[in-house]
Parts: structure tokens; sequence; C-alpha cells
């Protein structure tokens, strides 16, 4: 029997072939031609490899892969939603690493009775998320498989600048964020409540943060220029990627409680909606988000305190400040005692 996603097409991918997906699909993938900035590749799909130009001779390369039932579910997301995330998940690392992109590799896995409709809204969604960061697919790969799976190779550029990269924080940095942390995590508890009815109920906004991030990448690049010392995407949770890069610097994150405060707001209404009786208020649900909820996609990065006296490239704001590292200390804390804990751990 066919599968019927949310698009709800009878023709299967494994009805149409090969072919006939292939073609299909890259017509979803383009990108219209009025959209500014694109690079075409030198040889783009088509053939057995692409071609791009590497201006800069250095490549900036990264992959992240999406799979059914463990990163998404075809009843709470849409082909288009799912494509929109694996852009943005790996659009961020590139601009983390202070890159701007400059193509995207796409690999699709799928049953055969997967409708050929939710495979188009996929690269629908993937076309619409390349056109806000001015990029495209360049080429990619078809395979059947026991669900679905969506993973993304993208390529970036760094126009002459150095890479940004974990290691480089150092005592006396400020600590900054571009983007938000929680969001996500927000939009997934209403749907575990309660499903997308639920969520749009409550907060349409964190269930459209939660089904298709919107990472700042224009901010990576102007964190490299701005003179950032280190740089990750927050694609875990603030307590795990945060320790990532304190442990890479060898250096101790403090969050200020301030910020926490005021970034927390946002995200009440659904708390509240889910708080149970030990936390009628919401406030430990929200702050267990804004410190362990992944998928934001937000950058932390540090920046010298000249830097950030002159003033953080928008649209970073200080939430912190990195301390040299104490013997018992966690690894990251909000006013140097309250432990940044929780996050994201693919094999948990």
């Amino acid at each position: 029997m066919a599968r019927r996603g949310p698009v709800g097409k009878l023709v299967t991918v494994g009805e149409a072939g090969e072919a006939v997906v292939l073609e299909r699909l890259l017509a979803a993938l383009a990108v219209p031609a009025s959209v500014s900035g694109v690079e075409a590749p030198l040889l783009g799909p088509g053939d057995d490899a692409a071609v791009v130009v590497a201006p800069d001779a250095r490549v900036v390369a990264t992959t992240d892969l999406l799979v059914e039932g463990r990163d998404f579910r075809t009843d709470w997301s849409s082909g288009a939603d799912v494509g929109a995330k694996a852009v943005a998940q790996n659009l961020a690392d590139v601009a983390a690493m202070g890159a701007v992109p400059t193509g995207l590799l796409l690999t699709v896995g799928a049953p055969s009775d997967t409708p050929l409709a939710w495979l188009e809204d996929l690269g629908r969604g993937v076309a619409a998320a390349c056109s806000v960061w001015s990029t495209s697919v360049i080429g990619g790969d078809l395979s059947g498989a026991s669900e679905l799976l969506v993973s993304i190779t993208a390529l970036g550029d760094l126009q002459g600048r150095a890479p940004v990269c974990r290691s480089g924080a150092r005592p006396g940095d400020v600590l900054a964020l571009a983007g938000s942390v929680g969001r996500s995590a927000a939009g997934l508890a209403l749907l575990l409540a309660g499903g997308p009815e639920l969520a749009e109920e409550v907060a349409p906004e964190l269930l459209a943060a939660h089904r298709r991030p919107v990472p700042p990448v224009g901010a990576g690049p102007a964190a490299a220029a701005a003179g950032a010392t280190a740089m990750l995407d927050v694609s875990d949770g603030l307590g795990v990627d945060g320790a990532r890069l304190a442990a890479a610097s060898r250096v101790h994150l403090d969050v200020d409680a301030d910020w926490e405060d005021q970034h927390v707001l946002d995200l009440l209404v659904a708390a509240r909606r889910l708080g149970g009786d030990d936390d009628p208020w919401g406030y430990g649900l929200v702050r267990s988000w804004v410190r362990g909820g992944g998928e934001d996609h937000a950058l932390l990065a540090t920046f010298p305190a000249g830097v950030a006296a002159r003033g953080l490239p928008e649209p970073f704001v200080r939430i912190g400040e990195v301390l040299p590292v104490r013997s018992g200390w966690p690894a990251v804390t909000v006013n140097g005692d309250d432990e940044v804990v929780g996050g994201w751990d693919v094999y948990a």
C-alpha cells in the first residue's frame, strides 16, 4: 500500500522510477533566476560530478544527515519543512567557520512507497531556503532506503579570511550569541504534548522555529571580519555546544543571568501550558529549553573585549564572558556557579 504523506499523492517513487524522480526533483530544486547573488557552478547537475569555482583556493565543507523518525516526522513536518531544515543546519556550520555558502550536494534515500509529491515538496523547501541565502544545489544522489533519509553536504568560501575555529577563545574575551536558543525545543515540546494542533494553538511561531529554523548565516562572515576568536553553531544546545567550545579553547564560559532572564520571556507561553504542578509558572522548563535545547542553529562566538567595546557585529549580543579554567568548575555556568547542562546526543 502506498504511503501517504502530508502532501498526499498516490504516485510513489517506486511507481515513477529513478529517471522520473530525478527529473521532477531537479525541477523542484531550481532556484528562480530572479534570485540575486546565486553564482552558478561551472558544471552543475547532469554529469558524474559538479565543478565549482574556488576563488579562495580553500573550500569549507560540512555535512549533516536527517533520519525519519529520529530527526523529523512526516505527520509533523512537510517535505518542504524537512528540506528547509536540512539546508539551514548545514549553512549554519558553514557560517560558523566564517565562510559564505557556495553550493550544496543533496542526497535522498526513500522507501519505494514514498509519494513522489513528498520528494518534490522537499525539493521546493530546499530551493526556497537556498534562495534566502543565495546558494543552490549543484549535485547529489538518490537511493532506496527503509526510511526517509535526507543528507546535505554544504560548501563554502572563506573570501580570504582565516577560518574561525572553536579553539581560539581566550580569557577576557566577550561571549556573544547571534540568533535564539530554546525556541525549537519549545516547539518540539508542544508537538510531543499534543501534536501540530496544540502547537499551532499555543505558539505557532515556536512550531515554525522547530520545523524551519532560520540561522543567522550572514552573521558568521561578519563575525570573522570583526575579529571573532572562536565560533560554533549551536545545534545540540547551549550547554553541550558551549562545553565543546570551552574544551577546544581550554577556557570556562560564564553566561549572564540577566541575559538568560530576558531570553526566557518569549517561551513562557509554551512553558506555562506544559508545566506541571512542580513548575506551575514554567520557569524551570523554559530554562531547560534555553540551556539544553538544540536545532535553533544560533551562532555562539567569542570576541576580544576591544571589539565588543567598539560594537559587536549585528545581530550578535553579549551574553557572558570567557574566564580561565578553574579546577572543579563545569565548562559552562550562569553567574559563575549554576551549571549549564543538557543538550542533544545522537546516540542517547
